[in-house]
């Protein structure tokens, strides 16, 4: 599986980590940056391009990192056709993915030990959506009025 992964000068190093982990596991990894440590660098020019990349390369995930992985999550998010999970815990990771089908993952490497932010990235990737009913009634709701502005109907009451 390629996994397309991008951060900012908080995460470097939990990034750095991370890309030698996961190819040591056999993932295919998409390194968008940044490439060196810079206090001043900001965060949108990396994780917008794994976003992008994930978007653009079918089965592909993604995995975006900052100081609490806020920003981060929502810079992704506003790729068209991108869901991003913040996650601060395996369950968190495991349920963005198979609750929520997120295709992206944000961790904040100032929140974690470097081993808790793994097992959560390893968390993410190693789950699948579940294709439940009721959660892809919930994901066609939220693309529904990404599309046309419109609320969902509220359940259980007339008129």
């Amino acid at each position: 599986m390629r996994v397309h992964i991008g951060g900012d000068h908080a995460a470097f190093d939990l990034k750095q980590h991370l890309v030698q982990h996961l190819e040591a596991q056999g993932f295919d990894v998409v390194d968008h940056g940044p490439d060196h440590y810079d206090a001043d660098d900001d965060y949108p020019v990396s994780v917008l391009r794994a976003a992008m990349g994930v978007r653009s390369d079918e089965g592909s995930l993604g995995v975006v990192l900052g100081g609490s992985g806020n920003g981060e999550q929502i810079a992704a998010n506003k790729v068209e056709g991108i869901r991003c999970a913040l996650a601060w815990s395996v369950e968190t990771a495991q349920l963005g993915r198979a609750h929520n089908d997120a295709q992206v993952v944000s961790v904040g490497a100032r929140m974690h030990a470097l081993e808790e932010a793994t097992h959560i990235v390893e968390a993410f990737l190693a789950t699948s959506f579940s294709h439940d009913e009721r959660h892809l009634r919930r994901l066609r709701q939220v693309a529904a009025y990404e599309g046309t502005g419109e609320l969902p109907p509220v359940v259980g009451t007339e008129g």
